[in-house]
């Protein structure tokens, strides 16, 4: 017992210690007040289990309360995911989190790190987005803004309407995508893609405006998806590989203490956003087909839980022609000539696929 009392005041010790040095990271100085818009609903796992304990309440924690996060989800601030980027670049914004997919109208290279169909698996996700990093900040830097860190979302799949159990029953469909590369394959295969944003969804499954929605597994059941849907079609189309973007100018003045404390924590926020991405693809699944004991991160249904199909070998097969067919010939064809080059000469030794080109 007295071994023990003395290990534990040892342990004590050497936290209480610690905790000055901790204190210490950022300097006692003005307030610094930060606005921060990140994901699109307030209930998604990535904002209640990682953006408001490390970014809101970890960042005021670790400066003794001198940085002053104000956090909001999307639909808080009544914003969709394209406005965002433009809220970060007029500095209104400080940092805001959007998928890269939907806001690559403005900067087309940023499709090329989640194409439809690109990336298999998640693990090759993360070694696309992590090469192409120093690229796509090239290209945002001219408009005042870079990344800070890059994350996905569970495995976007398609939430559908009634039964469909492969790509085939998809056909003439209206299914409301990210745009971009994945207006591309559902027009493929013989779907017709509708833009909707995403707190708009619900309702629109939900009077039939469209027949099926592409989205994470997770994300979906976050958002109730499972009401207004019968069939959860689990081919993996992409990640909705995200970014925390910033204004440079505001992120240039900041004290270098403050800088380097937000650097840290974005660094820990990314690394808890890929864990999550992974578990919450199974977890999604488990939780919209009514598998509770399966389900630890979402909500079972109370009623009529979905049905999952997975994918048929075949319809593996057709994502990867598509791919190289049509997906990166439209995706060279929106970015330019250069943006075939970039591919070739970053991802392509990733993915083992090259682009051709004409």
């Amino acid at each position: 017992m007295i071994r023990l009392r003395t290990a534990v005041t040892a342990v004590a010790l050497t936290l209480s210690g610690a905790l000055p040095v901790l204190a210490q990271a950022v300097p006692a100085g003005p307030p610094v007040n930060v606005q921060i818009v990140t994901q699109p609903g307030p209930a998604m796992p990535q904002f209640t289990r990682v953006d408001q304990p490390l970014l809101r309440d970890g960042l005021a924690a670790k400066s003794n309360g001198r940085i002053r996060v104000t956090l909001a989800s999307w639909p808080e601030r009544n914003l969709n995911g394209p406005e965002i980027l433009r809220l970060v670049r007029s500095g209104q914004v400080d940092i805001g989190a959007v998928p890269l997919n939907t806001v690559a109208g403005d900067v087309p290279l940023l499709d090329v790190v989640d194409l439809a169909g690109l990336n298999p698996s998640l693990d090759q996700a993360r070694k696309v987005a992590a090469a192409m990093l120093p690229e796509v900040n090239k290209e945002l830097e001219r408009f005042g803004v870079r990344i800070l860190a890059m994350y996905p979302f569970a495995a976007q799949e398609f939430f559908c309407r009634g039964q469909v159990t492969s790509l085939a029953d998809l056909r003439g469909k209206r299914i409301r995508t990210g745009g971009g590369s994945s207006n591309d394959f559902v027009t493929q295969i013989g779907g017709q893609p509708t833009g909707i944003g995403f707190p708009e969804v619900y309702g629109a499954l939900e009077r039939g405006v469209v027949d099926c929605a592409i989205t994470g597994t997770g994300s979906g059941n976050s958002a109730r998806w499972y009401e207004v849907t019968q069939s959860l079609y689990a081919l993996p189309l992409f990640w909705s590989v995200s970014a925390y973007v910033v204004n440079i100018q505001w992120w240039n003045r900041l004290d270098p203490a403050v800088r380097a404390a937000m650097e840290a924590t974005m660094k820990e926020v990314e690394e808890a956003q890929w864990k999550l991405g992974l578990e919450q693809t199974e977890d999604g699944i488990a939780c919209n087909t009514g598998n509770r004991e399966g389900c630890k991160l979402g909500r079972v249904p109370d009623a009529n839980p979905m049905r999952v199909y997975r994918p048929v070998p075949a319809d593996t097969e057709v994502m990867r022609t598509t791919l190289t067919s049509t997906i990166l010939p439209n995706w060279v064809k929106r970015c330019g000539a250069r943006c075939g080059e970039v591919y070739n000469r970053v991802v392509a030794p990733i993915t083992g696929v090259t682009y051709a080109g004409n």
